[in-house]
C-alpha cells in the first residue's frame, strides 16, 4: 500500500517506520523541512507541507491508498486547533475524496468528553466538552462523520487517550524532577495509552477499520492520580508529591471519567502491549536504567 502520514512526528513516525517494515510505501509529512534524515533513516518518504494551506497539496503524492493524520496543533490554543484540525482536515477531504482512497484514519482525542463525575464513558456518550480546543476536536469528528455519510469518505476516527512513551508522560516527567503534585484530594481519573499501543491501534484500524467507526484508544484501568503517584513512590522509592489546591490544577478544564476501551479490545488484529500503566510504565523505567 501507498501511505501518506500526516504530521510525521511522535506518533507518526514509529508507525510509518512499523509500516515500511511490513513493505508498505509510506510518505510521511511535517510542516517544515526538520527531521529528514531520521524519517529517511525509517523508511519513510519526507515531505515538507502544511495542510492549512490548501496551495501545499500539488506538492503530495496521488493515488495513495491510506492516509493517516496524526497531525498536533503545536499546543496552540483555539485558533489553532480550528485551523490545523477543522479547517486542515477539510482541505484533506476535498483534496481526497475524488480519490480511490481506501482508508483515512483520524487521531482524535479522549478529551471530547466532557464528564466530570467519574463515570464510564464509551464511543456512544455525549461529546459536549467544556474546553474550547477539545470542541474544535468534536467538530472535527462531525465533520469526518458526515463525509463519512454523504460523500462515502473512507473515515475511522480514534479517540485516544493520554499517550506516555519514550521522552513523554507529563506526569511521570514531572515526578522525576520533584515537580509534581497532587491536585485536591489526587481522586481524578486519568486515562492513558502507551506509545506503541496507539501505533498498534492505528495498524489494526487501517487493516480491519469500516468507514464511520468510531473508537476509544485507551488502555484497561483507568486510574486515579493519587493511586499512580502511590505506584511511583513504592516502583521508585521516592516521595509522594505534596498536594496542591485543586482549582490552580484546573486550567485546562480538567475531566474525569473513566474510558471503556470494549469496542479497541474486540478489534480484529489488536492486542494490548501494555495492558495498563504498570506494564508500561515499568517498560519506560527500564528503557531509561531506573530500575
Amino acid at each position: 500500500m501507498r501511505v501518506l502520514i500526516i504530521g510525521c512526528g511522535y506518533v507518526g513516525l514509529p508507525l510509518g517506520a512499523e509500516l515500511a517494515r511490513r513493505g508498505h510505501e509510506v510518505f510521511g509529512l511535517r510542516r517544515s523541512a526538520s527531521a529528514l534524515d531520521e524519517l529517511r533513516a525509517a523508511g519513510i518518504t519526507p515531505l515538507a507541507g502544511d495542510i492549512t494551506q490548501p496551495g501545499d497539496f500539488a506538492w503530495l503524492p496521488g493515488n495513495v491508498d491510506w492516509v493517516v493524520n496524526t497531525v498536533s496543533s503545536g499546543k496552540g490554543g483555539a485558533a489553532e486547533y480550528r485551523a490545523v484540525y477543522l479547517e486542515g482536515t477539510r482541505h484533506l477531504i476535498d483534496w481526497l475524496a475524488p480519490q480511490s482512497l481506501g482508508k483515512f484514519i483520524y487521531t482524535s482525542s479522549t478529551s471530547v468528553y466532557g464528564q466530570s463525575d467519574g463515570s464510564l464513558v464509551d464511543e456512544s456518550s455525549a461529546t459536549e466538552p467544556a474546553g474550547e480546543t477539545s470542541q474544535v476536536l468534536v467538530e472535527t469528528e462531525r465533520l469526518l462523520q458526515g463525509a463519512a455519510r454523504t460523500r462515502d469518505f473512507p473515515a475511522v476516527i480514534l479517540r485516544v487517550a493520554g499517550i506516555y512513551g519514550p521522552t513523554r508522560g507529563h506526569l511521570f516527567q514531572q515526578f522525576l524532577r520533584g515537580e509534581a503534585r497532587t491536585a485536591g484530594d489526587g481522586s481524578r481519573l486519568l486515562n492513558m495509552i502507551h506509545l506503541d499501543d496507539v501505533v498498534g491501534s492505528i495498524i489494526a484500524a487501517l487493516d480491519h477499520g469500516r468507514t464511520g467507526d468510531v473508537i476509544n484508544v485507551s488502555d484497561d484501568e483507568p486510574v486515579t492520580q493519587l493511586e499512580f503517584f502511590l505506584w511511583l513512590s513504592a516502583k521508585l522509592g521516592k516521595p509522594l508529591p505534596p498536594s496542591a489546591d485543586e482549582d490552580a490544577q484546573r486550567k485546562r478544564g480538567l475531566t474525569n471519567k473513566r474510558v471503556s476501551n470494549a469496542r479497541l479490545k474486540s478489534a480484529p488484529g489488536f492486542t494490548l502491549k501494555h495492558p495498563t500503566f504498570r506494564e508500561g510504565y515499568t517498560a519506560e523505567m527500564s528503557r531509561l536504567g531506573l530500575i
